[in-house]
């Protein structure tokens, strides 16, 4: 029997890019560095947050590799590896075992939208291809596709499947499966607004967006739970509630780059198709960033009525999808 991979805050962490859409490596060690000493529980690399969709295969293994050595075995690294074509991601696995990830993140096959009995064998042969543990990534909106609890029981009989990023938002299915699969399945809150209701459910935490931002305070609202104060928990949960709304105001994780860049952490825009934030709504942003005092003046008066930081780095999108596309074949 596996055991839990971690109790607490794991950080869905952003990846950090150059001028020229390459990987920022330099930037990404003092993240994790920051992280780690503001008492993430995990670090997941290469999720949705961490932009894997617009990742070379290479490029994907290099990050999650280079975490690895950076974290130094001090927190779990949680790789995401999932696709919506099993093969690909069977690869994706093998290749973050060998680039010695802790485990995997595998979230459910996207555009398909697979049947309830495809999930169990994508899932399944997933499973069988590493000795990794699994944490399954459920998230309805963004993927079209709902694992049903009845359908985590099945998938409970791989032995390495052992947790889920729940995001559906649903607590009666949170319930369910905690109901039905009780100990043999870890529940992580996928959302950051509901973090102590999931907690309160029996989940053993969050994997979170808000911890790109506030690592401690993320930490902090798990922590206060499991040493029996859900009452400070909820006070943060709910202290926080408007900036974690604040990082959805587009896609994820278009915001929470934009706010990153206001606090004075310069990591770059976001890959192709996703791009910078409409100024009325990076406008919203930074007025609630602000209100937390979580802004660098400088930065802020720098970034202050600019549309869009490819015209600060006077570089076009076609550029990254030029050397992008000489990169990966390379």
């Amino acid at each position: 029997m596996y055991q839990t991979i971690f109790k607490g805050s794991g950080v869905a962490l952003i990846t950090p890019m150059n001028s020229d859409y390459t990987v920022n490596y330099e930037l990404l060690e003092q993240l994790i560095e920051k992280q780690i000493s503001r008492h993430t529980d995990a670090i997941i690399i290469t999720g949705t947050t961490g932009e894997a969709s617009t990742l070379s295969v290479k490029e994907q293994t290099e990050v999650i590799r280079f975490t690895v050595s950076r974290a130094a075995h001090r927190i779990p690294v949680i790789a995401g590896a999932g696709s919506n074509c099993t093969a690909h991601a069977v690869e994706l696995s093998q290749q973050a075992q060998k680039a010695g990830a802790n485990a995997l993140l595998q979230v459910t096959p996207y555009y398909n939208k697979c049947s309830q009995a495809g999930l169990v064998s994508h899932f399944h042969a997933i499973a069988a291809s590493t000795d990794l543990p699994i944490i399954l990534y459920n998230i309805p909106s963004r993927t079209g596709v709902n694992i049903l609890p009845q359908t985590y029981e099945q998938l409970c009989e791989a032995k390495n499947i052992v947790g889920v990023k729940e995001a559906s938002g649903n607590f009666s299915q949170i319930a369910k499966i905690a109901s039905i699969c009780g100990s043999r399945l870890d529940i992580y809150s996928g959302n950051d607004d509901q973090i102590t209701s999931a907690l309160a459910l029996g989940a053993k935490g969050v994997i979170s967006v808000l911890a790109n931002i506030l690592p401690q305070e993320t930490h902090d609202i798990c922590e206060s739970f499991f040493q029996g104060h859900p009452e400070i928990s909820d006070e943060l949960q709910l202290k926080y509630l408007e900036l974690i709304e604040a990082l959805f105001y587009d896609v994820n994780p278009i915001p929470v780059k934009q706010a990153v860049r206001y606090m004075g952490i310069p990591v770059g825009p976001c890959r192709l198709p996703l791009c910078e934030m409409e100024p009325v709504m990076a406008e919203k942003l930074l007025k609630v960033m602000k209100k937390y005092q979580l802004t660098d003046q400088k930065v802020e008066a720098d970034f202050h009525g600019k549309a869009s930081i490819l015209h600060e780095t006077g570089r076009s999108s076609t550029h990254f999808v030029r050397r992008h596309y000489q990169y990966a074949n390379s």
